[in-house]
Parts: structure tokens; sequence; C-alpha cells
């Protein structure tokens, strides 16, 4: 069974850096997408960033570009996302997704922001920015 887990959260200023892991136990990355998804007090869970982790490719939320970078370590079977110049809006729980194999977009189809597509979820990590 494969289990995400995220760590890196946190309560940093305004323009200050994070850097959230996620480590999939029971699983080593093949041709997957891993994304990066979070829940601010009151909305919706959104779409962050996403990495194919056959081929690097990555996907960004308009509202992170420039800001925040998804990347992979395939010696270490681990996703990461650096936040840079973070904002109060920034602050919401973060979770680690897994479409593994990609077998949810064959499923459900869409593109990288379909959470359907994603079978497996992390618990979250907070991170919390303050003015």
């Amino acid at each position: 069974q494969v289990q995400l887990v995220e760590s890196g959260g946190g309560s940093v200023q305004v323009g200050g850096s994070l850097r959230l892991s996620c480590v999939p136990s029971g699983y080593t990355f093949s041709r997957d997408l891993m994304g990066w998804f979070r829940r601010a007090p009151g909305k919706e869970r959104e779409a962050v960033a996403a990495i194919s982790t056959e081929d690097g490719s990555t996907y960004y939320a308009d509202s992170v570009k420039g800001r925040f970078t998804i990347s992979q370590d395939n010696a270490k079977n681990m996703v990461y996302l650096q936040m840079n110049s973070l904002k109060p809006e920034d602050t919401a729980m973060y979770y680690c997704a897994a479409d593994i194999e990609n077998i949810g977009r064959r499923i459900y189809g869409g593109g990288w922001t379909n959470q359907r597509r994603y079978g497996y979820w992390g618990q979250g990590t907070k991170v919390t920015v303050s003015s």
C-alpha cells in the first residue's frame, strides 16, 4: 500500500521561504504524476504544482508561477516543493498527491489539476505565512 508522507511545513513571515517534501513509502517513482495541492481556511482545495516522474515535466498554478518550484530526487525517491516569496494568501494545508502509473489519467482523464485522478494523498502539512 502506497502512503505519502509530507514534511517541511511551518510558520514564516511574508517574503520567506519553505521547502516541502513528500516521500511515497512502499513505492518507487516510475511513470507517475506527483502533485501538490492546498486548502486554505474556508476555501476549496486547489492545485498548486505537479511533476511527471517519467520526464520531469512540471506544471504550476498561475498564482505560484515564478515563486514555487516543484522538483524530484530519484535517488531519494522524493518530491519537493520549494516555496519562495511567500504571501499571506499562501497560508494553507498542503497535500502531496500521486497518480501512480498515470492510472487515474486513463480512468478519469483531465489534466494535472484534476483531483480525481490522484489516487493517493498525504495527510498534509500546514504552512502559515504572517505579515
